[in-house]
């Protein structure tokens, strides 16, 4: 015993030297055989420092001997120190239930003269680390217990990851106030427990306006909003928390005119003004609805009425920060920026980078990427996305190639930039490169590849990819259901997908008039329309283009007259053709040829379109005289209204410019060979 003793002293000695309090050991000694005289001269003659340091040291001083185990040394230190804190108390309590002296704890709780959340903190956690929260023994131990219970809800504390053993303090405790109610109620919100929460909301007798509150907040948190409004309109009393409890749980979930408009009624039948929490939860709302309108409105009313004026943690500046990079109104955005650069998180750097690239300001964005503490990966990902965009892949390359740790979303936005780019070689290797890294493709990243597949008939790779996707992803993603559509055949979107939105109908159409199939395109418009889906714009733009190209005028009419009447859906230039002229003539710029060729597009095989296709044709061959499209799909119009002589003249013309259109071909990769058919070619080895 006596070389156990000696051992730990020696390392006492040992660390008071590396502490740098070379008397350590000294007063441990005078402690230990009652010299209290000598151990407090010691103490009041350690020279240096002031007060406040001395405390410090004394208390560290404490804990040291306690881990050691001499707690009763540790005691008679805490005795005699000439000053004590807080912390010194907290040290002392600590000491006592590490080494299990429950009682000793429980008597020192009660005569300290002040306490703070630790000290809640360790008093519970220390009794249930014991495992004597179910002794009955010991009255005192059960009456410090429940007091605890009682006090910890006005302190915050965040202890319950021990309800159980709170809930049963709770119950033995014979009388129950509102305080250790809504304690036990806060216990279970703060835990996502709301059945045992109403339970005892339900119990409760009185409730006062935090427990109506705790009960909203917890429906709002787990996305029951019906569940928290009714208990918001029961409520007999309101204040500020539990309006800006309701207003943030309409804001968070995607309710952001709803938030608007409960702020609205608050101001009109409420006293309760708003405070930072109120403003954070409209900005977020306002920025959700995108009316910059709203937005500004919301601001100078911040300004004026000098809300928000304690944004002690800068929230209510950041989510104004994100507000106006979402509106794209960047000189806002960067006034509230630049005012508060010290209290921006990555979480606004991110906002301002992102709505530069979104604005084409790319040197703007590069210089605040620059300025970022550390470099995140959601700012690296915004800077990728922008160079992509703008055609600069090289600098996207070396960007990505520099990051340290490349998520599926970096790697996914890499790959959408080589398609967006017509690099799609190069997409198929790096989604390669992709998998070796061990990283996994998510739904959007197959739906780039499918998309890009489409493009350029890669059906070996397709065919690979799809069953890759079919083993790899296994939550149902109807986007990726609609790019296969449009890569497959018909029969597999129709015959395979579990279910089919209004997008999945639009695209078959839309894929079957392209391939000049108008007969299915008719046939897949009926069967959605006996599916109960409503057709829109995009529906009928495709069965009255199959409709177009295979010479079904009465049927084409029939449709149209169809989308007018029978569906109220607006038609658009495409069928409103000398509208759209006059509009193009009333342009305040000088029309260019892209806007001349989209309107002779625009006219198709009518009769009564032919002029207005010629007048543009004529205003297009001015600017481009060799433009071969626009030649071609006159000479088409004068032939289908038998206008045979414009149609022989104008070709005539065409060869003696040497107007020259390239003729249509499509191509496929298959087993690694590219295969070219050119229209009416039949010389090809396996057709």
């Amino acid at each position: 015993m006596l070389r156990h003793h000696s051992s730990i002293f020696s390392r006492i000695l040992k660390s008071s030297f590396r502490n740098g309090w070379h008397d350590e050991s000294l007063l441990l000694h005078y402690l230990s055989n009652g010299w209290h005289d000598d151990a407090r001269n010691l103490l009041q003659n350690s020279s240096g420092g002031d007060l406040h340091s001395h405390v410090v040291r004394w208390t560290s001083l404490l804990s040291n001997f306690s881990r050691h185990g001499f707690v009763a040394e540790a005691r008679t230190l805490f005795d005699i120190m000439p000053y004590r804190n807080l912390v010194s108390y907290n040290a002392m309590l600590s000491a006592y239930l590490r080494s299990g002296m429950l009682d000793e704890a429980s008597r020192f709780f009660d005569t300290m003269p002040k306490r703070n959340v630790v000290s809640w903190t360790v008093m519970l956690g220390g009794f249930s680390d014991a495992g004597r929260i179910e002794d009955r023994g010991s009255k005192m131990r059960r009456r410090c217990l429940m007091k605890c219970l009682r006090e910890m809800s006005f302190h915050g504390t965040r202890w319950w990851w021990r309800l159980e053993e709170a809930m049963m303090v709770f119950e033995e405790t014979p009388y129950k106030n509102v305080v250790s109610w809504n304690a036990m109620i806060a216990g279970y919100v703060e835990r996502g427990r709301m059945d045992e929460a109403r339970e005892l909301f339900e119990k409760m007798e009185f409730r006062n306006v935090v427990t109506w509150t705790s009960m909203i907040s917890g429906y709002c948190r787990e996305g029951n909003l019906e569940g928290a409004y009714c208990l918001f309109r029961a409520m007999p009393e309101k204040n500020v928390v539990s309006w800006t409890a309701m207003i943030g749980g309409f804001a968070w979930n995607g309710f952001y005119e709803e938030a608007l408009l409960l702020f609205l009624e608050m101001l009109r039948v409420s006293d309760a003004k708003p405070n930072d929490e109120t403003f954070v939860s409209l900005v977020y709302a306002c920025g959700g609805l995108g009316f910059s309108c709203i937005g500004k409105q919301l601001h100078a009313q911040l300004i004026v009425n000098n809300w928000g004026i304690d944004d002690y943690d800068g929230r209510l500046r950041r989510g104004l920060v994100r507000m106006y990079s979402g509106f794209g109104l960047m000189d806002s955005a960067h006034n509230v920026f630049e005012g508060n650069v010290k209290d921006c998180d990555d979480q606004c750097f991110n906002s301002m980078i992102n709505g530069y690239v979104q604005a084409g300001q790319l040197e703007r964005a590069q210089e605040l990427f620059d300025m970022v503490p550390v470099r995140n990966k959601v700012a690296s990902t915004c800077m990728i996305a922008g160079y992509l965009s703008a055609g600069q892949v090289l600098k996207a390359w070396n960007l990505f190639n520099d990051m340290p740790d490349r998520d599926s979303i970096t790697w996914t936005e890499m790959i959408y930039g080589y398609v967006q780019n017509e690099l799609i070689a190069e997409a198929f290797c790096l989604f390669a490169e992709m998998m070796a890294h061990g990283v996994s493709p998510m739904s959007s990243t197959y739906a780039v590849l499918f998309g890009a597949m489409g493009s350029v008939a890669y059906l070996d790779q397709g065919r690979q990819l799809h069953g890759m996707q079919l083993k790899t992803v296994y939550v149902y993603d109807l986007i990726l259901e609609n790019s296969l559509i449009a890569i497959t055949s018909v029969q597999w979107g129709t015959k395979f997908m579990t279910y089919r939105d209004k997008i999945s109908w639009n695209t078959m159409i839309m894929g079957l008039s392209d391939h000049g199939m108008a007969n299915k395109a008719l046939k897949v418009y009926e069967t959605m329309l006996e599916f109960g889906i409503y057709p829109d714009g995009l529906t009928f733009l495709g069965v009255l283009t199959a409709c177009a190209h295979a010479g079904l005028v009465d049927k084409g009419w029939e449709l149209f007259l169809a989308m007018v009447n029978a569906y109220a859906i607006q038609p658009g230039l495409e069928h409103y053709v000398k509208e759209a002229e006059e509009f193009v003539l009333r342009l305040p710029v000088e029309p260019n040829h892209a806007i001349w060729g989209a309107l002779i597009g625009v006219c198709g095989f009518s009769k009564t379109n032919a002029d207005v296709a010629r007048r543009a044709a004529k205003r297009l061959f001015e600017l481009e005289p060799l433009n071969a499209p626009g030649h071609v799909v006159l000479c088409n119009i004068y032939a289908a209204n038998d206008r045979h002589i414009e149609d022989t003249s104008l070709r005539k013309e065409m060869r003696m410019k040497g107007v020259r259109k390239a003729p249509g071909c499509s191509w496929i990769l298959v087993r690694g060979a590219v295969h070219i058919f050119f229209s009416d070619n039949k010389l090809h080895l396996r057709v």
